[in-house]
């Protein structure tokens, strides 16, 4: 074979892959124009945007050095691009966050809690009490709880008046099913905690009804304004210990690895339709509020994704506006799981975002300071 048939060979296929991974990209980029029942495989293309958007930089680096009028194929796809681009990564880079809280903000954080540690309560009975020092630490003003295990009875491992008396906070709304509890003594929901007052609760539940089909709203006066302030815990895709393990190492069997690999794809496929579903009834709830809004939650999905474009169109997400890098929330599987969010309206400024990195649950817990904008403010 000749070398000038190798290279032309060689440069053929470098441009076809190129392409490949470049229109993958943008599919990945725009999921939320395609109706997800019909095309939720697509979803799965945001699942691997920052490994597509690595591998696009790589043949960015291979054209340079081979043949730099090529490159035109990876500008073209930044440049249809560089919105969605923003939502993956954020580079504002910024100072420590600071806990000490500027005149006239506020503090909000989400953290999906994983239970209040109740399964390894016996193990590690301190934890919970170190997830309380660090809530109290940040002092948030409103904190949204996912995964929330507590009981009103007094023999309840997570009491629920012993939480909140652990915590600083002055009111509260803690919505759950009574049918889904976790057992005889605890509920398991999502609660908001507020240092404002409180002027309304509403849980909704969405069909089908289960546990990730309850969201929770409250309305806050903050000084001469109210707020609706949103908490939410989208379809999980109920990963199982052999799911995960699989994921991490895989199986030496091939018949392993086709069962195993089925049963992902299939909790993959439901988390994303009912995900879609979930997503467009809390929109509307949000398009009818009269107040400015905010949107705190575990979304059990990434970025640029069709549950995350639906909820977060028209709103600013506070890492976008604050953070730096990817911001991994979700410690487990892939480093690029970034599916805890905090959303505010254009009413209000972002002044400093942060995740506290530290493993006290599954999920790491995230904080955005934010002030409202007023007309002497402008």
């Amino acid at each position: 074979m000749s070398k000038p048939f190798f290279r032309r060979f060689t440069k053929r296929t470098m441009i076809i892959l190129n392409m490949v991974m470049g229109i993958l990209f943008i599919l990945g980029c725009y999921v939320k124009y395609f109706d997800p029942v019909s095309w939720w495989f697509l979803g799965l293309l945001t699942l691997s945007l920052p490994y597509l958007l690595f591998i696009l930089l790589l043949f960015v680096i291979f054209w340079i050095v081979a043949k730099p009028f090529w490159l035109l194929i990876s500008l073209v796809v930044f440049a249809t691009t560089f919105s969605p681009i923003q939502d993956l990564f954020s580079f504002h880079y910024s100072p420590d966050f600071s806990l000490d809280k500027k005149p006239a903000t506020f503090r909000v954080m989400s953290w999906n809690v994983e239970l209040f540690n109740i399964l390894s309560h016996k193990t590690h009975p301190e934890k919970r009490q170190e997830m309380f020092d660090l809530i109290n630490h940040y002092n948030p003003d409103i904190a949204c709880f996912q995964e929330v295990v507590a009981g009103s009875k007094t023999k309840s491992i997570n009491y629920f008046p012993d939480i909140i008396n652990a915590l600083k906070f002055t009111d509260y709304l803690y919505s759950y099913q009574i049918r889904f509890d976790f057992d005889a003594n605890h509920h398991f929901g999502i609660l908001i905690l507020s240092k404002f007052p409180i002027a309304r609760k509403q849980t909704m539940v969405n069909n089908p009804d289960d546990y990730n089909s309850t969201f929770q709203f409250v309305d806050l006066c903050i000084g001469e304004d109210t707020v609706r302030v949103f908490n939410l815990h989208l379809q999980s895709l109920k990963f199982s210990e052999e799911n995960r393990h699989y994921l991490d190492k895989g199986s030496k069997k091939t018949q392993e690895n086709i069962k195993e690999s089925r049963n992902i794809i299939t909790k993959i496929k439901t988390g994303i339709i009912k995900r879609a579903s979930q997503a467009a009834f809390i929109k509307d709830e949000m398009n009818h509020s009269p107040y400015p809004v905010i949107v705190c939650g575990d979304f059990n999905d990434v970025p640029l994704s069709y549950a995350y474009e639906t909820i977060g169109e028209g709103l600013q997400n506070a890492f976008v506006k604050k953070g730096f890098g990817i911001s991994r929330t979700f410690s487990d599987i892939s480093p690029t799981l970034r599916i805890d969010n905090i959303f505010a309206s254009s009413h209000f400024e972002i002044t400093q975002y942060t995740r506290i990195k530290k493993v006290l649950s599954d999920h790491f817990p995230i904080i955005a300071d934010m002030r409202i904008i007023t007309k002497d403010s402008l």
